[in-house]
């Protein structure tokens, strides 16, 4: 009876610091912020209700996009190599092929019409800062011009499902800044060019899922400011697919083992409590006898 005692003061002494102790040390290090939002409800500059036309959003394209963005799956090739374009914006400016596919309509519209504060990087790019984001605002669009360009880019998207389309939003969405060492993934951008862009190199992405954890990329990609505030990495718009297939390759790439590791954990608690109850029978039977 001594053992059971035993056992149930370790169980509750193990139970208080896993969901006591350790939720509030947790609560204290990482605070509570709001759920990821994927309505961009804050984004209230364009009507994202009209209805665009892919027409007319071709031609503005092809007036206002093309001489510094590649749409290569529209037979837009980039117009000058990744290093020229870095040194030229700082950064190489996104191949617009999956841009209709991958942002969120509303965020896509809103950013067209003001970037900076699209992306939340007002912090950022002050009067005062002397900055100024590569791309301009296209304020001057009508609504309905923003929302014709918007329908064009959705609908030379390409399609991809499975682990082809976690690949292909991690790169389009990340592959710009973060390296993937793990995956033979290196940014477009040049390191010299990112770190006097950003001010800071950014992360290989390849350990982030275990580093950070799948709760916080949720929040952290969705809206960086929220959890780091004054980052450099700006708010990127992606819908809430779209997030979880550049979570779920993130998750391929740097902890490929998880399921494996997971089926052998419970093996290992199943053995440990036969054991523990084979222990407690052998040493019911010594000592009865000794009693």
């Amino acid at each position: 009876m001594k053992e059971f005692k035993i056992l149930a003061v370790i169980a509750a002494l193990v139970g208080i610091t896993y969901y006591g102790i350790e939720p509030y040390a947790h609560h204290i290090m990482h605070p509570e912020v709001a759920p990821a939002d994927f309505s961009f409800k804050t984004l209230k500059n364009v009507d994202t209700t009209l209805a665009g036309n892919v027409e007319n959003g071709k031609v503005l394209v092809e007036a206002n996009c093309i001489a510094c963005h590649a749409i290569d799956k529209a037979g837009y090739p980039a117009v000058m190599p990744n290093v020229d374009a870095a040194a030229s914006y700082g950064v190489v400016p996104p191949d617009l092929s999956s841009a209709g596919r991958i942002y969120d309509k509303n965020y896509l519209a809103n950013f067209i019409f003001d970037p900076v504060t699209a992306m939340h990087l007002e912090g950022k790019y002050t009067p005062e800062s002397g900055k100024q984001f590569p791309m301009p605002a296209y304020n001057w669009m009508s609504p309905q011009e923003i929302m014709d360009v918007v329908a064009y880019l959705q609908s030379v998207s390409p399609k991809v499902e499975g682990k082809e389309a976690h690949k292909a939003t991690f790169e389009a969405a990340c592959g710009r800044c973060h390296d993937m060492k793990y995956a033979g993934i290196q940014a477009t951008t040049p390191k010299d060019n990112l770190k006097t862009y950003m001010g800071a190199t950014p992360p290989d992405l390849s350990q982030y899922i275990k580093s950070r954890g799948e709760h916080y990329l949720h929040s952290f990609i969705n809206d960086p400011q929220l959890l780091l505030h004054g980052t450099s990495m700006p708010r990127v718009g992606l819908t809430e697919t779209a997030q979880e297939e550049v979570i779920a390759y993130m998750e391929e790439i740097g902890d490929s083992k998880k399921a494996e590791r997971e089926t052998t954990g419970l093996w290992v608690m199943l053995y440990t409590l036969i054991f523990a109850i084979l222990a407690w029978l052998w040493k019911r039977k010594i000592w009865s006898e000794v009693h």
